[in-house]
């Protein structure tokens, strides 16, 4: 038995679009599983939801069916200080990274218990751990949100045999953190703090993905896996 196996999964991907989440659904889809695009843009094999709207997010999950996998991705940021950031575009962070992520794992979960289990990956970030190298105060609060929401969906969920566990990324090239990517001195900062001397591609979040969500991950639950190149080890 291959422990990885995918082969005929139901897997829903959210922010699937872009970046992790599009490697994320690209590749379940090459290992055979049926997968489930949404994101907030319309696109190519998308079905579009605003994760933030309950309704919404019922409504699709309700077409899809049954769902083996549930790969929490979407997210956003606004990248402000404290003293700066506005409570609009505060609570719209926490809209979409924390409660979007819970009504999700929710509806999903309400499935996979009918289906007797399922597993559930949530995107956190180094950001959750730590205090991050540049101020941006809703996102490092809302990752953080994400990781303790995963051990406790964990627990709450077990006993349905449904997995919850997250992967928490460090700075990868996306739309997201292009910001710090086309600015040579802060990516240059960046490196400062990367151990290993290389960021990870979407592929390899996606891979860490993949695997907290196959069979090799069945008794692995709660946990939040880092791949940040070496970042939170100082």
């Amino acid at each position: 038995m291959d422990p990885f196996d995918v082969k005929g999964k139901s897997v829903v991907v959210t922010g699937a679009a872009t970046g992790i989440g599009k490697a994320t659904a690209d590749l379940f889809a090459s290992r055979g599983s049926t997968v489930a695009r949404l994101d907030v843009q319309a696109g190519d094999q998308i079905t579009q939801v605003d994760v933030t709207d309950e309704a919404g997010v019922e409504a699709a999950f309700s077409k899809i069916g049954r769902i083996d996998i549930l790969v929490n991705n979407a997210g956003i940021a606004v990248r402000k200080n404290a003293l700066d950031i506005t409570r609009e575009e505060w609570d719209r962070v926490i809209a979409v990274n924390q409660t979007g992520l819970f009504l999700c794992a929710r509806a999903a979960a309400r499935r996979m218990k009918e289906a007797g289990g399922g597993m559930i990956v949530n995107l956190a970030s180094i950001m959750g751990f730590s205090g991050g190298i540049y101020a941006n105060p809703a996102y490092q609060a809302s990752k953080g949100a994400v990781v303790n929401l995963t051990r406790a969906l964990a627990l709450e969920f077990a006993p349905m045999n449904i997995c919850v566990n997250a992967v928490a990324p460090t700075f990868v090239r996306t739309a997201l953190t292009e910001p710090v990517f086309s600015d040579p001195q802060k990516l240059a900062t960046v490196m400062q703090h990367t151990p290993l001397g290389r960021l990870p591609e979407t592929a390899d979040i996606a891979h860490a993905i993949l695997y907290l969500a196959s069979p090799a991950a069945r008794c692995i639950t709660g946990v939040t896996l880092p791949v940040d190149s070496g970042y939170l080890a100082r």
